[in-house]
């Protein structure tokens, strides 16, 4: 019999409905907070015991829609951000830059050495910037054909845009829906931190093309030793290249368009470094791109919004767990037993040094992502509790959102996640088989994901 997690929306009512019971077993506590550095902290020295306040049926049923209050910010945010990106592929132009490096390949040297490198940087860009993840799905069927056409195999056609944008996603340094998200739970500036967490994406793409163009050169040598030869043969007889061969080239359109899109995230960098922006302002950013790509591609009133409401659409299941994953929060707070739980959770995690407190957090986190692996999602649930939990255990809060965001370097191994196993069913790549290829790759993010929290943690890092 075949093991089934339950859907994420059921594991969260389920987590809301324990905590209601929680609040009326586990005793009331507090602690006092303090002003530090402009920043509202936790005061480790000042927990003590309060009336609890048990919350029924009737609370529980009512803690969503406030979450969905409380998040209201965060979850109009993602909605915008998802019809601009909606808007930004209806014109096709990324699709078209794909296609005009892959048809370089077989008249540059550079490029065929290059193009592992090129395509993984620019998803894991996708990744670190606007949160590309199931955006990535479709592009499997771009990259497989053309990984069978140069002689590798539907592993690295596959990994390219998956990996690379979750590698990107996980140690993402412009990321709204979960560095952006978690900085504002923790009341730490937005996308503040830019210097190390772009180090730390550097180093991760990196691992990651030399693995993959290392693994590729293998196969070419001999297509045997690819776990998915077999199945390889057969799609290699039904290639059509076509697509590839047909394309003219990208058009002005297609250039304007991404140079809209480079001048946006360029724009977002300096409105966060120089003038502070926050949510308002990098959504009213994201929503004048949508304009100007509508524009400049030429969609018409009719296609733009369809595109836009189509890809907020696509959001609103991630809306409807950053309000869930809100409520549970909210109803450990009325039942004020959230500071209980952090004063259960510091021997846990403290620890002689901030290291080991932060890696610590990172092991925490890599186990929640098993169950909750949406970014913005978990970021919501968890960093509450975590950014408090800093505080206690001598850990800045900087560095428990970096650990909150290696704990999401598992998820193209994770059975739970709705984008691994879309993905692997549109390549025809069994699960087994492709964990087998993965693993080797995943020890070496979570032993540097381990090393990469030192210098945060002892330089107590803002």
């Amino acid at each position: 019999m075949k093991l089934r997690l339950p859907n994420t929306f059921v594991l969260l009512f389920a987590l809301l409905a324990v905590i209601a019971l929680a609040t009326w077993v586990v005793p009331g506590g507090q602690y006092d907070t303090l002003m530090l550095n402009g920043k509202k902290v936790v005061n480790p020295d000042s927990f003590r015991w309060v009336e609890s306040r048990p919350q029924g049926l009737v609370a529980l049923m009512m803690s969503p829609i406030k979450g969905f209050v409380e998040a209201g910010l965060i979850i109009g945010f993602v909605l915008i951000v998802g019809g601009t990106f909606a808007v930004l592929q209806q014109s096709e132009a990324i699709d078209a830059l794909i296609k005009s490096v892959a048809r370089a390949h077989s008249r540059s040297a550079f490029v065929r050495v290059a193009l592992i490198p090129i395509f993984v940087t620019l998803f894991s860009i996708g990744g670190a910037t606007f949160g590309m993840a199931e955006e990535a799905i479709p592009f499997v069927l771009i990259f497989i054909p053309l990984a069978l056409a140069l002689r590798y195999d539907s592993v690295v056609g596959a990994a390219i845009p998956f990996v690379g944008s979750q590698i990107g996603f996980a140690t993402a340094f412009l990321n709204p829906f979960n560095v952006g998200v978690a900085q504002g739970i923790a009341q730490v500036p937005m996308f503040s931190g830019l210097g190390y967490r772009f180090l730390c994406w550097a180093v991760f793409t990196l691992l990651t093309i030399a693995f993959l163009m290392w693994y590729a050169a293998r196969i070419k040598r001999d297509p045997r030793l690819s776990p998915t030869f077999e199945l390889d043969e057969e799609k290699r007889r039904n290639l059509d290249l076509a697509a590839f061969e047909q394309f003219s080239g990208m058009t002005r359109t297609h250039k304007a368009v991404l140079a809209l899109f480079v001048g946006t995230l360029g724009a977002m960098i300096v409105g966060v470094v120089k003038f502070g922006w926050y949510i308002e302002e990098i959504a009213a950013l994201f929503l004048s791109m949508a304009i100007l790509v509508g524009v400049v591609a030429r969609l018409g009133q009719e296609r733009w919004v369809a595109a836009f409401v189509g890809g907020a659409k696509d959001l609103v299941g991630t809306a409807l767990v950053i309000a869930l994953a809100k409520a549970t929060v909210i109803l450990m707070r009325d039942g004020h037993i959230i500071d209980t739980l952090l004063h259960a959770l510091v021997p846990y995690v403290e620890s002689a040094s901030p290291v080991f407190a932060a890696q610590k957090m990172f092991v925490i986190q890599s186990v929640i992502n098993f169950f909750i692996h949406s970014g913005t999602g978990q970021a919501a649930l968890t960093m509450p509790i975590m950014a408090p939990l800093a505080d206690l255990v001598g850990v800045t809060r900087q560095t428990a959102i970096l650990a909150f965001q290696f704990g999401e370097l598992s998820t193209p191994i994770i059975p739970t996640s709705g984008i691994t196993v879309g993905v692997l069913a549109l390549a025809g790549i069994p699960f087994g088989r492709w964990v087998r290829w993965m693993l080797p790759l995943q020890v070496v993010y979570f032993l540097v994901a381990l090393a990469l929290l030192v210098p945060p943690a002892l330089t107590q890092w803002q």
